[in-house]
């Protein structure tokens, strides 16, 4: 791989290298297809700022910003953010300025767009959540009550902690003020969205390790209000309470809305609300599975979309994007989702260290 680096810059890489990466292998619905956005080292969450400036966070020490650029083979450049940071694998934007989760703390860098050449000093919004770096990394976004939300992993694979922050969706204001808990019970989460009809919250949940290849099940989970507790580490899943915790401890239990195949390590998600894709897509999930680590056959690698009805119950659960799994070798794990204003689907890609976009052709699918 070549690239040319430049102060705070690097493009894209060549063409010649993008065309390294076996993308005939990945397979779509009829009329899909699928090409290199961005050459993004270890991109993991995606957001997109007002101006059309598409934000990378890594699990590195960088950030990421990706900008037009006529001149290279992508249609891409681009450049580095900011450094020396701890794991800033959560990224948001809200008027005007980007915020950047690391595992201690949240940054602010206000007027970015402006200054994507010369990035501005961040200001510090809270340097006091968790620093255990077990489940640490975060993903944040900024929900339709102005609040920014951030997810607070559990610091092992199963426990209870007497600080109450582990294991919880938390909002905050922009400024970091009033924060409080939104969801708790919760093993792990590294993606949510709000519905578009309802306003309303949807997230993924990573289940436990070492009960086998088949339990428990990944989840998906629906969020309606504060206030919801849904098991962990009470419960592993429905139906499947954990006795080494004793008894549910509280009043009310939520079980998750839909369960995922064990182990597919559901992570960034987003509700489709284009206008390039088939109707049929319209307010449906898609979901990255980033896949297996430890199961004695892969699973995951994939993208998925779940459509969910009026009443918000799971109608179906599909593959929409496969082949990064080629046996038991994968070449890609995709790890965040983001839907763009002309409709393309971007997905992050920390393995191959790409963003891919996905486009629909009316006219192939007629064919």
């Amino acid at each position: 791989m070549r690239l040319i680096l430049l102060p705070l810059i690097f493009f894209a890489t060549s063409f010649c290298f993008a065309q390294q990466l076996p993308l005939h292998l990945l397979q779509l619905p009829e009329g899909f297809t699928v090409d290199i956005y961005a050459m993004v080292p270890n991109a993991r969450s995606m957001t997109l700022g007002s101006k059309g400036t598409l934000f990378v966070g890594t699990m590195g020490d960088k950030v990421y910003a990706v900008v037009p650029d006529a001149k290279s083979a992508q249609g891409t450049r681009v450049l580095t953010i900011a450094s020396d940071l701890n794991t800033p694998n959560g990224v948001a934007f809200h008027d005007g300025a980007l915020y950047v989760a690391e595992i201690g703390r949240v940054l602010r860098f206000a007027d970015i767009e402006n200054h994507l050449n010369h990035p501005p000093k961040p200001t510090v919004i809270t340097d006091a959540l968790p620093t255990n770096t077990h489940h640490g990394w975060r993903f944040i976004d900024f929900g339709p009550d102005g609040k920014l939300y951030i997810a607070i992993g559990m610091p092992c694979n199963t426990c209870l902690r007497k600080d109450p922050r582990f294991g919880t969706i938390m909002r905050m204001n922009p400024d970091g003020s009033q924060v409080e808990i939104y969801a708790a019970g919760i093993r792990n989460s590294v993606g949510f969205d709000w519905d578009p009809r309802t306003q309303k919250l949807w997230f993924t949940e990573n289940g436990r390790d070492w009960m086998g290849d088949n339990l428990p099940p990944d989840k998906l989970n629906y969020a309606p209000q504060p206030g919801i507790h849904f098991g962990f580490p009470y419960y592993d899943g429905k139906d499947l309470p954990n006795p080494a915790f004793g008894q549910y401890p509280f009043s009310t239990y939520t079980p998750p809305t839909y369960n995922l195949p064990a182990h597919v390590a559901p992570l960034g998600m987003a509700f489709y609300t284009g206008n390039l894709f088939p109707a049929e897509y319209r307010n449906q999930v898609f979901i990255a599975e980033h896949g297996s680590w430890n199961r004695s056959k892969k699973v995951g690698y994939r993208v998925i979309v779940v459509k969910i009805n009026d009443n918000n119950q799971v109608v179906s659960a599909k593959p929409f994007i496969t082949g990064w799994l080629q046996g038991e070798q994968a070449w890609g794990r995709p790890v965040d989702v983001l839907v763009k204003p002309d409709g393309s689907l971007l997905v992050s890609d920390d393995e191959a260290g790409v963003i891919y976009r996905v486009t629909y052709t009316r006219y192939k699918a007629l064919l």
